[in-house]
């Protein structure tokens, strides 16, 4: 190999730095990888570096010695040109040189490795690309790996996990905030790896609760990518500042303001500008369309810790076999692109027309439109459902038969600011299903908390003697 693909002199002195210094091992080894290292030797050594300090034990020559005997990677003569080094004062420049390095090695395997699958394995295009691009992924994050994982690394990750909960003391919100209380109470926030499945019948507010969730991330300065496949980023945009300013959504579409809602929009639109929310609004998209962008966005901009698509059934795909099969090509991709980039992703999803044939029109995982292994692959499935929504439509219907057969009708319905909301967990991967209550403000398309103190979740029983909404036929709802 190649002499500008490594460097030993510098792996040495950065290894005599550690041995002579222990104490910059910790900064260093955030940096570093074992595999960083050319010679394997060298890679022994660091390797072993780590286990010391995980085992609270000195890194110096004698505990090297033994650690490596005991693993059968001790070389006398190798340790002994390590400790022959000068130190070094500036580790971040020998550091630089040895990750340039790993990183032109990995490349290097790279090009070797996309001739092989591409000429002599002769595999599909789309998963030529979506390999290098994994990888590529991978290099930019230094963060290869092709070997099992041992028992021992996995306890010793799972030990660290338990004891980061356990300084969290009582909190109940061991992952990503869902922008809701009551929501956190049931799951504990949304797990990095999540695949989060979001569901409801048309005007139940599908897009507007996602937003919702959306704005309080970046609220809280976090990243988040939203594919948008149904509309504008202009109109994600109208809405979201509808729920900042707490400024009608109709009122804001036409511009009639007030002197101080003008003010209070400009203040939030200057606000909203520096937050960090990252629209792909091209309104078509396929699985490796939403992994090539968003591991690109996820190198550039690290602080991204959600990623919604609004909706699933938009996207499409290239599966001759049938569209429950595409689907199902999706939710599995998805599911595997939030491990990777270990962020929860938020899905959209629609639901079948056969909800509303149902006296209970509560929906459940069956209702799910196209699912395929949308229920399989998702970690927790929510639908949104909002009664009034049914019980407006059902006597506007009333009304109109009325009407029709030249009768008076009095309309009963009462137009409330605020509705209740269940946010019903069908599926729930790490936790318990039940309910979560909400309450939607119309005018400003915005979910907040209901007041409900603390209730314990609950297994759902789908029984159409809990529900009041009998004779109200196949209604078709409109879109809000």
């Amino acid at each position: 190999m190649s002499e500008n693909m490594y460097n030993l002199n510098i792996e040495r002195a950065v290894l005599s730095a550690i041995i002579f210094d222990p104490q910059i091992f910790e900064e260093l080894a955030a940096k570093l990888k074992a595999h960083d290292f050319y010679l394997p030797f060298h890679q022994h050594v660091f390797a072993g570096m780590e286990e010391l300090a995980r085992e609270d034990k000195p890194i110096d020559e004698e505990f090297l010695k033994s650690k490596l005997n005991s693993t059968g990677n001790y070389d006398e003569v190798a340790l002994l040109d390590i400790l022959a080094s000068n130190p070094i004062s500036n580790t971040d420049a020998y550091l630089g040189e040895i990750k340039s390095r790993s990183t032109k090695r990995a490349l290097a395997t790279l090009a070797t490795t996309i001739k092989k699958v591409t000429i002599e394995d002769d595999l599909p295009t789309d998963e030529v690309m979506n390999m290098v691009e994994k990888k590529l992924y991978e290099i930019t994050q230094n963060s290869t790996s092709e070997d099992f994982r041992e028992s021992k690394e996995i306890t010793l990750s799972m030990i660290e996990e338990i004891n980061r909960l356990k300084a969290l003391g009582n909190s109940k919100l061991l992952g990503i905030d869902t922008g809701f209380h009551n929501l956190n109470d049931k799951t504990q926030g949304f797990g990095k790896g999540d695949l989060v499945i979001i569901a409801a019948r048309p005007a139940m507010g599908k897009t507007s609760l996602v937003l919702n969730m959306t704005q309080k991330a970046i609220e809280r300065g976090e990243g988040v990518a939203f594919f948008s496949l149904e509309m504008p980023a202009e109109q994600l945009m109208l809405r979201l500042l509808s729920t900042e300013t707490s400024i009608p959504l109709q009122k804001l579409r036409i511009g009639d303001l007030t002197d101080d809602e003008w003010s209070n929009l400009s203040k939030s639109a200057d606000k909203m500008a520096t937050r960090k929310l990252f629209v792909d609004d091209g309104g078509m998209a396929t699985i490796h369309h939403v992994r090539s962008k968003l591991r690109k966005l996820k190198a550039k901009h690290p602080e991204i810790t959600m990623a919604v698509i609004d909706y699933l059934q938009l996207m499409s795909g290239d599966n001759s076999e049938g569209r429950q099969q595409v689907i199902s090509e999706i939710s599995r991709g998805l599911k595997q692109l939030a491990r990777e980039l270990e962020i929860p992703i938020l899905a959209l999803s629609q639901l079948n027309r056969g909800v509303e044939s149902r006296d209970n029109k509560r929906p459940m995982l069956s209702d799910l439109r196209e699912s395929g292994s949308i229920e399989q692959d998702a970690d927790i499935v929510m639908f949104v459902y909002r009664d009034d929504v049914y019980r407006e439509a059902a006597e506007k219907e009333r009304e109109m038969k009325a009407k029709a057969e030249g009768k008076e009708y009095e309309n009963k319905f009462q137009n409330k600011p605020e509705e209740d909301t269940e946010l019903i967990l069908g599926k729930h991967r790490n936790g318990p299903t039940g309910t979560v209550k909400l309450l939607f403000q119309k005018r400003f398309t915005r979910f907040i908390d209901a007041q409900v103190g603390g209730d314990a979740p609950f297994e759902i029983i789908y029984d159409d003697e809990n529900m009041d909404t009998r004779d109200m036929g196949n209604i078709d709802l409109p879109m809000i």
